[in-house]
């Protein structure tokens, strides 16, 4: 591979023009066909394999124009002091705002409060149900604009109007936590690379290769049903990776010129070993990404599709793109150890006899590799003691900041009906193979009724067939308990003996039991997900190493890294703790998604690091250096590059933070400290420390195995062997 690859870095630098201009068409094409594609709408829902889904498909079919699953939003209304929602001016305004919410075109019904008896008991709070013809996620921004606009008039009218429900749900503005991660990585490649010119080709290509990936999903955002929201986590990898591949290519060129070659031979040599790294670090992330399809949830497949596309383009302009820029560049591009005067290059040129913090620090952890190893070990299982105490589930409103409409509707409708009012349950009754079908709801509710922390069971409502029919279960407990979770179990589990009893099927559905059904399908494929994205790696980096001890380390520092930062958000958004520094409002269970959404983010980003830091490990023992040595070796040529890299991902992941939603704050922070962890602590301490220990075995690989591996060539032997055919001789085969 190196060879091919040096020749493909070689013809880039010569044909620099052509591939320029291929990659500007390329952009130009996809951005074409992105203005003249019709606004991409949000994605549809759908979570197959789960009963509420069964339940929502069922309700389709003996329901038609019911939309089951369509967006709802409850418009709750709250007297002024001393007041009651009963009065004839107070009900006046709530009747005309229901008249308002009726109008709009996605509205299938509105329920009045008055003739609904949604009206507390005091007398002081009342709510109107408004229910879409479409998902929370597939409404249209006019419809939301026209739901809040109509409680606006009830405002003027002196009532307090807020505003609950999926109806308001929209993808969360991320732009300019962009721009900031864009701006710190631009500030820490000049600093890394000391020329403003070395230091905006990474940025470039990365802003191209993001270009062209988000305008080619838009541009097929309504034939694939990708949805406004697909391009986020594709444009969050595909900047965070462009800039390392680039980054890892630069660096590895200006080291090739400072050992005297010419510019077109280093660009070839550039691309022939760190272009290698490259390839084989873009796959690991492929992998992950693709490997989402194992859950089964076709809005996270598609996004880990379009995300694994922006992956490959960001390999593809790395291999070919950047040799052909530093072919423009020349020689404003310096070697290695050379700085701009603008940041100080007289006295790194003082300093270039001396050894660089990576060397000084390998020499270290070379010398003391077992307190290295300990005190990284017991840190990080330390940060991850609290991950045993994690609790998933899904945001309600109930998670919301206080701020927001959304949570102060939650709060008046705990404070008017109960917590549990907050997430009803829609039970479905299919009694289509039901001798008497009256009886058949009869014995459902009955049964309901007799369960523990139920508030409320309406009386069953049947469709026009009156073979199916529809029971409201309102539970004591908030939506997002265990409780409330135990009592959807509770209801399910009375499924078999109402079939015996009845020959009716019995299932539950609506927000809530969806939520808990979501969670517990994440749940149930993470284990299966862990298993193929490390598996599939580990065969990969088998290859890519030729050794079977050093993937093996590199699957258990992973995993050892990512149970540290779940044990860092449990505390943080479950437990409270530096709850204010980090503005969390509300703790609770922690995102179902969270895990396995990092387990796929974050094995992508470090296995980049760990081609990175040790394919240079492995290229110098393969020629001639002790493992000692070699690790070393890697730290001084790699230490920085891979130190730059995972500063620029924390300043990304960091900018999410500040989100106000608290799905996107805790996803900003679980990745950016997973990099933290996973990159200074794991591959920087854990992995000089661990292959010290191990020496040569390290590099150990069975004889039949080698023999029927292909040879990839990725510390570039090939190369060393075509310039200098007695060296050849001398290489050391692991």
């Amino acid at each position: 591979m190196a060879t091919y690859l040096y020749k493909l870095g070689r013809f880039a630098f010569r044909r620099r023009h052509f591939v320029a201009l291929l990659w500007v068409a390329l952009l130009t094409l996809a951005g074409v066909g992105a203005a003249s594609a019709p606004p991409a709408g949000n994605s549809s829902f759908s979570i197959p394999g789960t009963e509420a889904q069964r339940a929502f498909d069922l309700l389709e079919q003996r329901f038609p124009g019911m939309s089951a699953d369509g967006a709802t939003a409850r418009v709750v209304f709250k007297a002024p002091e001393g007041q009651k929602m009963t009065d004839a001016a107070n009900k006046a305004a709530v009747e005309k705002t229901v008249k308002e919410l009726g109008s709009g075109s996605e509205v299938a019904s509105v329920a009045d409060p008055y003739t609904g008896k949604a009206v507390s008991r005091d007398g002081t709070i009342a709510y109107a149900s408004v229910k879409y013809k479409v998902s929370g996620m597939e409404l249209e921004d006019s419809s939301r604009d026209a739901l809040k606009e109509s409680a606006g008039h009830a405002r003027d009218a002196g009532l307090r109007v807020e505003i609950g429900g999926d109806a308001l749900t929209t993808a969360p503005e991320t732009g300019s936590s962009e721009v900031i991660g864009i701006a710190i990585a631009a500030v820490v490649l000049v600093i890394t690379f000391g020329s403003l010119i070395a230091a905006g080709l990474p940025l470039l290509t990365a802003i191209i290769g993001v270009g062209i990936g988000v305008s080619a999903i838009t541009a097929l955002a309504t034939p694939l049903d990708l949805g406004s929201t697909t391009s986020t986590l594709a444009t969050m990898i595909g900047l965070a990776v462009g800039i390392d591949y680039a980054l890892f290519i630069v660096s590895r060129y200006r080291a090739e010129l400072a050992e005297g070659r010419d510019r077109e031979e280093a660009a070839g040599r550039a691309v022939g070993t760190a272009g290698s790294a490259v390839v084989f670090a873009g796959l690991t992330v492929v992998i992950a990404l693709v490997g989402l399809s194992v859950v089964n949830i076709p809005m996270l497949t598609k996004m880990g599709v379009a995300a694994a596309g922006t992956v490959a383009i960001a390999v593809l302009i790395a291999l070919t793109m950047i040799p052909a820029l530093l072919g423009y560049a020349g020689r404003t591009v310096k070697p290695a150890g050379e700085k701009s005067k603008l940041l100080g290059g007289g006295r790194a040129a003082k300093k270039a006899g001396r050894p660089n913090m990576g060397t000084r620090w390998a020499s270290f952890v070379v010398r003391r590799p077992v307190t290295v190893l300990l005190l990284g070990v017991v840190g990080l299982g330390a940060a991850a003691v609290p991950a045993a105490s994690l609790e998933l589930g899904l945001p309600d409103d109930g998670s919301q900041p206080v701020s927001t409409t959304q949570r102060r509707a939650y709060d008046l409708l705990s404070d008017g009906f109960g917590p549990g009012f907050n997430g009803p349950l829609m039970v479905v009754v299919d009694a289509k193979g039901s001798a008497d079908k009256k009886a058949a709801f009869a014995k459902v509710g009955d049964e309901i009724k007799g369960l523990k922390d139920v508030v409320t069971v309406t009386p069953p409502a049947p469709n026009k067939a009156g073979d199916t029919a529809i029971i409201t279960v309102v539970p004591k407990s908030q939506p997002s308990s265990a409780t409330t979770e135990d009592l959807v179990h509770a209801i399910r589990g009375k499924s078999a003996s109402i079939a015996s009893a009845t020959d009716a099927k019995l299932l539950v559905t609506g927000a809530t039991a969806m939520n808990i059904d979501v969670s517990q399908k994440l749940n149930d494929a993470l284990l299966p997900y862990l298993a193929l994205v490390v598996g599939l790696a580990f065969l990969l980096l088998i290859v890519v190493f030729r050794s079977i001890l050093v993937p093996l380390k590199a699957a258990l520092g992973f995993l050892l890294s990512v149970l540290a930062a779940l044990g860092a958000v449990v505390a943080v958004f479950q437990w409270g703790w530096l709850s204010g520094l980090m503005n969390v409002e509300q703790t609770g269970p922690v995102m179902s998604m969270m895990p396995i959404f990092m387990v796929g983010v974050v094995f992508g980003l470090a296995m980049d690091y760990e081609v990175f830091l040790v394919t240079r490990m492995r290229e110098a023992y393969v020629h001639g250096e002790n493992p000692g040595q070699a690790v070393v070796t890697g730290f001084r040529y790699s230490a920085r590059v891979v130190t730059a890299a995972a500063v620029i991902m924390i300043a990304v992941f960091s900018g999410f933070i500040g989100s106000s939603e608290a799905m996107i704050k805790m996803i900003g922070f679980g990745l950016a400290i997973a990099v933290f962890f996973d990159a200074f602590i794991v591959r920087m301490a854990i992995v000089p420390a661990v292959l010290a220990l191990l020496g040569r075995r390290a590099w150990w690989l069975p004889a039949w195995l080698d023999r029927a591996l292909p040879n990839v060539d990725v510390e570039g032997e090939g190369l060393r062997a075509e310039s200098d055919p007695d060296g050849e001789r001398e290489l050391v085969r692991a």
